[in-house]
């Protein structure tokens, strides 16, 4: 799975020169001809190309030959786990609605992976992250027939990869108390292990992980509250679907947010994935726990559940950050799809402005991202922040500038202009080769395990 070391892959002192650098930050800069000086995992110093080259001569070089150099991308919310899911053919009717594609995909595809398939699907999403330039993902695992040791195999393979990421296992009732309680015990577990010691480096953190209110009973709810620090949030998908309100009010007479406020789960700490069917009372209640709220607009175009409420959450003050659900990790495409989803749910070309979406794929995501990293600036190219970076290929035949350069990324962009990915300093990928991961091995082992999987899925949908 490994690859030998090549050039510039271990870079403790590296000078890259001749870029245009977009710093991203709260006030963004597009500054032509610069150069980052990277030490020890950080950018120590910032400045004109000549100007730089001229202070740190002894520097290992990297020219970056007029290629945009700019902070890596970071993805809000993911599912590493769900590689298996690509081709599969699910059988019987097809589902109409979300809940049946949980009960029918999603549900048994989960029970069905071992350790040697964890792995497996998450070396996938890494590779698929390296190549698109994202560098830090937050990652919602289940494995409801695998729980203990999920996440430390998950870290191992962010480990492998060279990426930074947040992970967390997703607690539900829907497989039984005990499999609810065992999920419990592996949160437990890996929120420890972070706190005690540096996991990647450095470049792993935990959350807890829950799966939806629509699959936890209040008592569940109460003990992973009881376990958790008051400094530690938690993950878990909310209104994705009108079925988690129904379920909600059933079991409690509260719709969803209210319900999770109630018992403690929302708050500064806490990522609250879709937020698709929410009203305006719990938007306020939302922005006043400062709950961050992840969109996923190619998913929820996917399962057909709506689109959420976007303008409103900012204009409230939400803190809404762009995920991809598991799809491709490539994040400029999901940037694209919230651009162009908005307008057309609303008929209204005016909807959705491409500096919103760039204020939630660029700034909000990296604040973010910065709760779970917070000893180093992440997602900005300034003095002291953690060096991870991209460069891009893009070849602009208009102006750009920090004022229009959304709507460069919004028609210009693509994954396959990203030639170098770096993280801590560590460079990953240069000019568009992979220089640690085997993506052909990588790419072989998952054929080799799918027959094995999908028979395992389909077993445990005919026993339904």
């Amino acid at each position: 799975m490994l690859k030998s070391l090549t050039t510039l892959s271990l870079c403790g002192h590296m000078l890259i020169h001749n870029a245009t650098i977009i710093t991203w930050g709260e006030s963004n800069q597009v500054l032509d001809d610069y150069a980052v000086l990277v030490e020890d995992g950080l950018v120590s110093d910032l400045g004109p190309s000549a100007q730089l080259l001229a202070a740190h001569p002894d520097s290992e070089i990297l020219d970056a030959k007029g290629q945009f150099l700019m902070p890596g991308n970071i993805c809000a919310h993911t599912h590493f786990y769900g590689a298996y899911a690509r081709g599969l053919a699910i059988p019987g009717e097809p589902p109409k609605d979300f809940p049946e594609i949980l009960q029918k995909l999603w549900w048994p595809l989960d029970k069905a992976l071992d350790e040697k398939s964890i792995r497996s699907s998450a070396l996938i999403h890494l590779v698929d992250a390296i190549k698109s330039g994202t560098t830090t993902l937050i990652d919602h695992h289940a494995s409801p027939n695998a729980i203990e040791g999920s996440l430390d195999w998950i870290a191992e393979c962010v480990d492998d990869a060279g990426l930074r990421a947040v992970l967390c296992y997703e607690v539900s009732d829907r497989d039984g108390p005990e499999t609810a309680q065992a999920g419990i015990e592996e949160n437990k577990r890996f929120l420890a292990q972070c706190a005690s010691q540096d996991i990647a480096g450095g470049r792993v953190a935990a959350s807890f992980g829950l799966h939806a209110s629509l699959t936890l009973s209040d008592e569940t709810l109460e003990a992973c509250r009881a376990v958790v620090p008051e400094d530690v949030g938690f993950h878990i998908h909310v209104a994705e679907h009108e079925a988690d309100q129904q379920d909600s009010l059933a079991k409690s007479g509260l719709r969803v947010v209210p319900r999770l406020q109630k018992h403690g789960i929302l708050g500064p700490q806490t990522i609250a994935a879709h937020a698709v069917h929410v009203q305006e009372d719990e938007i306020a209640m939302l922005a006043e726990t400062k709950t961050w709220i992840t969109h996923q607009p190619r998913s929820n175009m996917n399962n057909g559940v709506g689109a959420a409420d976007v303008e409103a959450l900012l204009k409230a003050g939400v803190k809404v950050c762009l995920g991809n659900d598991g799809f491709t990790q490539d994040m400029w495409t999901e940037w694209k799809t919230a651009y162009l989803m908005h307008k057309l749910w609303h008929r209204d070309p005016r909807r959705m402005n491409g500096a919103d979406v760039a204020r939630m794929g660029a700034q909000n995501n990296a604040a973010l991202a910065q709760l779970f990293f917070p000893d180093t600036p992440i997602g900005e190219i300034r003095r002291g922040a953690t060096a991870d970076l991209i460069l891009v290929d893009y070849q602009a035949y208009t102006p750009i500038s920090a004022d229009n350069l959304p709507w460069h990324i919004l028609f210009g962009f693509q994954e396959r202009l990203v030639t170098m990915t770096m993280v801590a300093g560590k460079v990953l990928m240069q000019d568009r080769e992979l220089l640690f991961l085997d993506e052909g091995d990588i790419a072989a082992e998952a054929r080799e395990l799918a027959p094995e999987v999908w028979q395992r899925y389909e077993d445990l949908v005919s026993i339904k």
